[in-house]
């Protein structure tokens, strides 16, 4: 799947590679057929404005919309399984998955890290890899609203994924919710999960558990992570 490759390669951090492919990408574009053609004509209008920035530029608001704050992870299993145990086993079981079609990663990349993942269906038949994208559908939604809510052009890329999974593209539901969630990118949420961690370290070493109760009731919904069930959101969407 083309279109698919592309859109994988778009969510990576832009690097001096990248801004080398522009017209590669529009080139392949031509004879990709994934998409309609008004969605395919936005892929190619989004890469046509892409370009139009600086490398640098390009970096930065990359690195402040999906590095800050969790809410923009593109760690799949930070929408699932936050800092669970269960994040470790999906990994080994994520790994596995890619194994299997020869995939081998590179280690500067976590295996849940969304273009990887992305990577990976493009490997599987165009049935198998739709079937993938419907299975993390619900966190491509999510994503897809929080980068709309804050004015990005990456929504695009998110919803478009979701047209090749043949999902509804956007949800009123989910975006009346996450115009309701609290940011976690600005300083203060961001000094608030640094306190955090330094109450839970202080707790370990025989902080008071009053002192430790008062600290989380100053920052609550200061950060406010939304992990997803995907095993209830398959089965809705089956019924």
């Amino acid at each position: 799947m083309i279109s698919l490759r592309i859109i994988a390669r778009l969510l990576e951090y832009p690097d001096a590679d990248l801004w080398q492919q522009r017209q590669d990408m529009l080139d392949a574009l031509e004879q990709a057929d994934e998409l309609p053609l008004r969605q395919s004509a936005q892929l190619m209008a989004f890469i046509g404005d892409f370009w139009q920035s600086e490398l640098l530029d390009r970096q930065e608001q990359y690195t402040e919309l999906f590095d800050r704050g969790r809410s923009l992870s593109l760690l799949l299993f930070e929408h699932v399984h936050g800092e669970s145990r269960d994040r470790g086993q999906a990994m080994v079981d994520l790994l596995a998955q890619y194994r299997e079609v020869g995939l081998a990663l590179d280690c500067r990349e976590l295996p849940d890290f969304l273009p990887l993942y992305l990577e990976y269906l493009t490997l599987r038949e165009p049935p198998a890899a739709r079937d993938g994208l419907r299975d993390i559908a619900p966190i491509l939604t999510l994503l897809a609203a929080r980068l709309r809510q804050r004015g990005s052009d990456y929504a695009l890329l998110l919803e478009l994924l979701l047209t090749l999974a043949a999902c509804e593209p956007s949800s009123a539901a989910v975006a009346a919710k996450v115009a309701e969630e609290a940011r976690d990118d600005t300083p203060q949420a961001l000094d608030a999960v640094w306190e955090e961690e330094q109450v839970r370290f202080l707790a370990d070493k025989g902080c008071a558990p009053a002192a430790q109760a008062a600290h989380q009731r100053r920052f609550a919904g200061a950060v406010a992570p939304q992990y997803l069930n995907l095993d209830a959101a398959r089965a809705k969407g089956e019924r």
